[in-house]
């Protein structure tokens, strides 16, 4: 067209020009966009360069499943010693807080007119037993009858009777420990008055404790005697308790659906005391599981993919079935294998067939278990 022609149809028709120019620049940006659309999806094949990521390869890890419980800690054996009579104390042979061994001393009672019944006992027991042997001999001799002499041991089996039977009562005023432990406070002193119901002190047997606590029901199928836990207290946050579980509750709490474990605890240094409150971990299973590093891990819509590199430097997306999470780890149930590369960095700028270089990484996350409670 010539150019005044051009002018004068630009002067008749401005609109129909800019639109014309609006379309045409539109146009234009599409286009570019489009390319550099093109050229993102293909790596640079088009004379771009190559995305940089970086790689590391599948690895197995041992991981280890447990939980975390609150716990009571309790005594391995605990009594609180009374009288079995009613009399007056006649000494105290034991200290707030002492150790004792099984069958010590702890308290004697008043027993003046039994320790007199028991001599004028024993000197019964002991002519019964000279006259049943003077008429043994006498039978030997057959200068007496049988008769005789059944009268003889009657009588001596009577007299031992007797006197075991003031032993007993003597045994009884004494206040002994039925079992190796340690004494809580005194409660009496020389002079008082003791009867059956009234307290003297506390015997608990803490060289083992006894560790309950409570974990939710569906844990029960996994829980056996003999798994190892760990206890910690707030009393010494440096130090860790060992321990297996020992036994599981029977019964499961129909309000918390809860149930009980008792675990046994090495008590030795006599740390642990009956009722300290401990934070429990207890090991349910352990094991290798192959892992990768958790931002290698791309989530859409329910599924889970990795993407690895072809032989020809292009990405490759591959649907992948997941397990247990760690810190900073995913442990993989299918779709790779043990070596198997997978991009752990720059994943969000590549899609299926982009063209990749890889920077190789060696290092692998620690594993910390967790609570799964």
């Amino acid at each position: 067209m010539p150019r005044g022609k051009g002018l004068k149809f630009i002067r008749q028709h401005p609109i129909v020009v800019l639109a014309t120019i609006l379309v045409i620049g539109l146009a234009g940006v599409t286009a570019r966009t489009w390319l550099q659309g093109q050229q993102a999806n293909t790596g640079g094949q088009r004379g771009m360069g190559a995305i940089l990521v970086e790689t590391q390869p599948a690895f197995q890890m041992e991981i280890i499943d447990q939980l975390e419980a609150i716990g009571t800690a309790n005594a391995n054996e605990s009594v609180l010693l009374t009288a079995k009579v009613t009399d007056t104390v006649r000494k105290v042979n034991f200290d707030d807080g002492m150790f004792v061994e099984q069958g010590a001393i702890l308290v004697e009672l008043t027993n003046s007119e039994e320790t007199a019944q028991l001599a004028e006992a024993q000197a019964t027991v002991d002519e019964a037993s000279r006259q049943y042997k003077r008429v043994k001999n006498l039978i030997d001799q057959q200068l007496a009858s049988e008769t005789q002499l059944d009268v003889e041991l009657a009588r001596m089996q009577t007299a031992q009777a007797r006197l075991a039977a003031i032993v007993a009562r003597l045994d009884d005023r004494l206040i002994r420990a039925p079992f190796s432990g340690v004494l809580g406070f005194r409660n009496t002193s020389a002079g008082t008055l003791l009867s059956p119901s009234t307290p003297v002190t506390s015997l608990d047997d803490i060289s083992i404790i006894k560790l309950d606590f409570t974990i939710p029901e569906n844990y029960l199928a996994a829980l056996q005697p003999g798994q190892a836990i760990t206890a910690a207290s707030a009393a010494y946050p440096d130090t860790d308790f060992s321990g297996v579980v020992a036994n599981i509750n029977s019964r499961v709490d129909p309000v918390t659906r809860a149930v009980t474990v008792r675990a046994l605890l090495d008590n030795s240094q006599r740390k642990l005391r009956p009722g300290m409150l401990l934070t429990v971990d207890l090991v349910l299973a352990r094991g290798l599981a192959l892992v990768i590093p958790e931002q290698a891990v791309v989530p859409i819509e329910d599924r889970q993919y990795v993407y690895t590199i072809t032989a020809d430097g292009l990405a490759h997306r591959k649907a992948i079935s997941v397990g247990r999470r760690r810190p900073g780890i995913v442990e993989i149930l299918a779709g790779i294998e043990l070596g198997e590369d997978v991009i752990t960095a720059g994943v969000i700028k590549i899609n299926e067939g982009s063209k990749v270089v890889s920077s190789s990484r060696s290092a692998k996350p620690a594993a910390t278990p967790i609570d799964n409670s």
